[in-house]
């Protein structure tokens, strides 16, 4: 299916590894500008950057914490200078303790609603600010969780809640940015075998396979097939929506 994303520029935030990465590595695939936002790992996403353009994309490693206004507006200043002026934003970056809710800090609890909820609000204010100036349409995908429907067993309570926080906004955002052509959507991935889970997974993987109706983790790259997917013109016609790409785990 041709997605028509040659030369659009996109944000990825938390871009440099995990799903962030595979997200990049596709639409790179696809022939976009990738802005591959990282926070501290400006090696690892300089690397990104380099395998994307081997394919034949640009790619620019751009730094910023997204939970800060200042910095947010000067990663978009840099894409804008360095790719062009940006075409849509996947909120990825994450932030998640694991402490159990008995242990977990006041200050823990708001560093993850500060990343995950607080960034998603600031990337997307910012992106839409400037599509609103310049009369542009424009695509936000926003990363939720599995999470956010069913909780978690390990510790999770501030990331998963963060997680169900950002549904609401996507639907309200989409709400608002219809009559301007941004479409505003989210997915909601299930189990998948990241850096994060990979030492849980790996000490007893058929516990976790037998958790998914289909029998099996996710692939990263499955996962971002349909972020790519509504960052594209294809999906011209969704907005407020939340896709479950999660094998099965949400049937609805």
């Amino acid at each position: 299916m041709e997605l028509d994303l040659i030369d659009k520029v996109v944000v990825v935030t938390g871009g440099y590894r995990g799903l962030g990465q595979a997200i990049c590595r596709l639409l790179g695939a696809e022939g976009a500008r990738v802005a591959v936002n990282h926070r501290h790992s400006e090696q690892a996403a300089e690397e990104l950057a380099h395998r994307i353009r081997q394919q034949g994309s640009q790619a620019l490693p751009v730094a910023g914490d997204v939970s800060s206004e200042s910095e947010v507006a000067a990663l978009f200043d840099q894409v804008e200078d360095r790719l062009g002026p940006v075409d849509a934003l996947v909120n990825n970056a994450a932030y998640c303790p694991t402490d159990p809710t008995t242990e977990l800090t006041l200050r823990e609890f708001n560093r993850a609603l500060e990343v995950n909820l607080g960034g998603t609000f600031l990337c997307s204010r910012e992106f839409a600010r400037r599509q609103l100036r310049r009369k542009r349409a424009g695509k936000i995908v926003n990363i939720s969780s599995q999470a956010a429907f069913r909780g978690s067993q390990s510790g999770k309570t501030a990331y998963d809640a963060s997680k169900a926080g950002i549904i609401g906004f996507t639907v309200s955002l989409a709400r608002e940015m219809a009559p301007h052509g941004i479409n505003v959507n989210c997915v909601a991935p299930g189990l998948m075998y990241t850096e994060m889970l990979a030492p849980a997974v790996d000490a007893d993987p058929e516990r976790f396979n037998r958790r998914v109706p289909l029998g099996r983790l996710g692939k990263t790259e499955e996962i971002a097939a349909m972020v790519v997917f509504l960052c594209s013109f294809r999906a011209d016609y969704m907005t407020g929506a939340t896709v479950d790409v999660s094998g099965g785990l949400a049937m609805h």
